[in-house]
């Protein structure tokens, strides 16, 4: 399979499984599966065919595991802005984590801390070459630290997703550290 083609089906199916499933008359159940078969068929009948090879490929391929397959099913490993539930137990987080993000944001996160936007959770990467990523796909990546031991201590809860991102409802401001000279 083509690289782009790996992008593509994987744009579809983040679009899907966490965003838009009733655009191509899928239901994701309360932990956000659905069934494997469910998804090719329906993606299908909307014009976007793909194999069951195809979807493996992805799966396995990605470099983020953006998706999970249990048995006969699949879902989105975080980023939803559907309501789900993906029943992650709450984890004690490592002393710090860290947010990329771009210089345009910083401002209202600096008065506003970090929020989760269109989504159920903030997300925390582990290291900073993560962060540098992530933040690099909106442009130039300003990279902030967050001091999760002092959150847990406060009593903040954090959950770690099957692919390594850490969650969190919001980083209060106080709880973050800025690049000099940002």
């Amino acid at each position: 399979m083509d690289e782009r083609r790996t992008v593509k089906v994987s744009k579809y199916l983040s679009k899907h499984l966490r965003h838009q499933p009733e655009r191509i008359g899928l239901t994701l159940d309360e932990g956000g599966w659905v069934g494997i078969d469910s998804l090719i068929a329906a993606a299908a009948a909307h014009g976007f065919r793909f194999t069951r090879e195809e979807l493996d490929h992805v799966v396995a391929t990605n470099d983020k595991r953006r998706f999970a397959i249990e048995g006969g099913r699949i879902r989105a490993s975080q980023g939803h802005s559907t309501e789900v539930d993906l029943g992650l137990p709450a984890a004690t987080p490592p002393p710090y984590l860290y947010h990329g993000t771009v210089t345009g944001g910083l401002a209202a996160i600096r008065a506003e801390g970090l929020r989760p936007m269109n989504r159920h959770d903030v997300h925390l990467s582990p290291d900073r070459e993560t962060a540098t990523r992530v933040g690099a796909r909106r442009g130039r990546p300003v990279v902030l630290g967050v001091d999760a031991a002092a959150m847990h201590r406060d009593g903040h809860v954090f959950h770690v997703s099957a692919n390594g991102v850490w969650l969190t409802k919001a980083v209060p401001p106080q709880y973050l550290r800025f690049p000099r000279n940002r």
